[in-house]
């Protein structure tokens, strides 16, 4: 089906109620693998990071990664998790040529977490509440380059490339309950619900969660049902979406879709699809196995894991405040609304805002900068704030430079530029520029006397009472001093040349 076959959102969401259940697997930032040793640096070259364990050779016997066991402790207790006292590993058995093993080492009945939640807020300040089902250990595979085809897609191309270096990468694939009752927000509940898990998983340390990177990345899973019944559709499960606009974008596709093929009689064929960026839409992979196609069986290599209660809870006394706690706190100190808070979330600025009031910045000044000439600049040059070549500190030195009286406004954005051209510090692009207001009082004064002497007419309705007039004359002052003048020391002294009150 085309994307010009689909029925409308506003028609599908008329006839169907949209579930959904999201499937995030994180890359944990441990420094070994799952079962092994073997680094988990990135750059490294293909197949360059691997051992007889994460290659799946014959006696190779895995051990756990204790770090890997305690991100997962830690990531299930800040989803207000059951944490299990006793769980195990399992193989989940499937042939992919990425898959050294030829099994998965997973946990299937028995997870580590189990009964969560997660509350995320919507755009509008609206909490809604996603129950987590479990968030179970297990391994990655390997990454297949399919090369010579015009997609990069195995279809099509004349052979394929396996680099194993990812093999046995530590992950925790957090699984939600069914999600219901988001009717038309569907898509915006699982695209907040993916960023709120992402905020949480950067604020425990246990992984970058760069979605471009593959650190984290979200299987969608979505069903329609017929307005007024209980029982849930056949679902598909779109794999591996890794931004959080395309998880919306998936999950409005797919409703759109699943509502044509129903709406025409025809029937959802439970599988994988694939995600197409270019355009949002979703095209068919796989026919989705059953967990009874995997075989699942204990792993008899593995000792069984069971976190004493005395370690849970000294992890447990390790949790950072949540992020949506962190934000209204933010939000409080800063004096700012919630939709002003979602636009400093929205453009990934709450932390380099923190950091620059850290530094001693006023959070007004802060959050001005970032908010407005920084953000602009990242969005001319199409990137993210966090990628612009300044730092926290040197926006708060801007900030102080202001605060002193040695920048105004438009030197500080001329300092910022030069920063950001790598022509230094702060101070240092002020002292190459000769950036530095003109505080001289003569030489402002002798500035002043030129700006009324070449404009008697404006001076004549200064003195007759039209003060609004004297901006005529601070605009010549300023562009007398190259705008490196105080605009309100000006003012104050034309008035007072003139012997008006100001």
């Amino acid at each position: 089906m085309t994307v010009t076959e689909l029925v409308s959102y506003d028609e599908a969401l008329a006839s169907y109620d949209p579930v959904m259940g999201l499937e995030v697997h994180v890359e944990l930032g441990t420094r070994t693998k799952m079962f092994c040793g073997c680094s988990t640096a990135l750059g490294a070259d293909a197949n360059s990071q691997v051992c007889p364990t994460c290659l799946g050779l014959p006696g190779a016997l895995p051990v756990v990664n204790k770090s890997g066991v305690e991100s997962a402790i830690r990531i299930g207790l800040a989803l207000h998790c059951e944490i299990a006292e006793w769980c195990r590993f399992a193989r989940k058995n499937y042939f992919y040529p990425d898959m050294p093993k030829n099994f998965q080492t997973s946990q299937y009945d028995e997870p580590i977490a189990f009964d969560g939640y997660l509350d995320v807020q919507l755009e509008d300040g609206e909490v809604f509440r996603v129950e987590i089902e479990r968030a179970h250990m297990e391994e990655d595979t390997g990454k297949s380059t399919h090369v010579g085809g015009a997609t990069g897609r195995i279809h099509g191309a004349s052979h394929s490339l396996l680099d194993y270096n990812r093999a046995g990468i530590p992950l925790i694939e957090i699984v939600t309950k069914p999600i219901v009752g988001a009717g038309e927000r569907a898509p915006e509940v699982a695209k907040a619900y993916v960023a709120e898990l992402r905020e949480l998983i950067k604020a425990l340390g246990v992984s970058e969660a760069r979605m471009e990177m593959g650190q984290m990345r979200c299987d969608v899973n979505l069903s329609l049902r017929p307005k007024g019944r209980e029982a849930f559709g056949t679902r598909s499960e779109t794999k591996n979406v890794n931004s959080l606009r395309s998880v919306e974008r998936a999950a409005r596709f797919e409703i759109q879709r699943h509502a044509a093929v129903l709406s025409s009689g025809g029937s959802i064929v439970q599988e994988t699809r694939h995600f197409h960026e270019e355009d949002g839409s979703t095209t068919s992979g796989r026919v989705k196995e059953e967990a009874e196609d995997y075989r699942y069986f204990p792993e008899p290599d593995l000792v069984p894991v069971a976190p004493s209660r005395e370690w849970v809870e000294e992890l447990r006394g390790t949790l950072p405040e949540l992020p949506r706690v962190r934000r209204n706190r933010l939000r409080e100190e800063w004096g700012i609304t919630e939709h002003e808070m979602q636009s400093v979330l929205n453009a990934g600025a709450v932390d380099l805002i923190v950091a620059t009031v850290d530094a001693g910045a006023p959070a007004d000044q802060a959050r001005k900068w970032w908010m407005g000439e920084l953000a602009r600049r990242a969005n001319e040059d199409g990137v993210e704030l966090p990628a612009l070549s300044i730092t926290p500190e040197q926006v708060a030195r801007v900030c102080a430079l202001v605060a002193e009286g040695s920048l105004n406004d438009k030197l500080a954005r001329q300092t910022i530029e030069g920063v950001l051209a790598g022509e230094g510090t702060p101070d240092e692009v002020v002292d190459k520029r000769g950036l530095k207001v003109v505080s001289d009082e003569g030489a402002l004064g002798t500035a002043v006397d030129e700006a009324i002497a070449g404009n008697p007419d404006v001076a004549e309705k200064i003195r007759g009472g039209k003060v609004a007039a004297a901006g005529a004359l601070v605009g010549a002052v300023m562009k007398a001093t190259r705008g490196q003048a105080d605009a309100a020391r000006v003012k104050e002294m034309i008035m007072e040349k003139l012997g008006v009150e100001g």
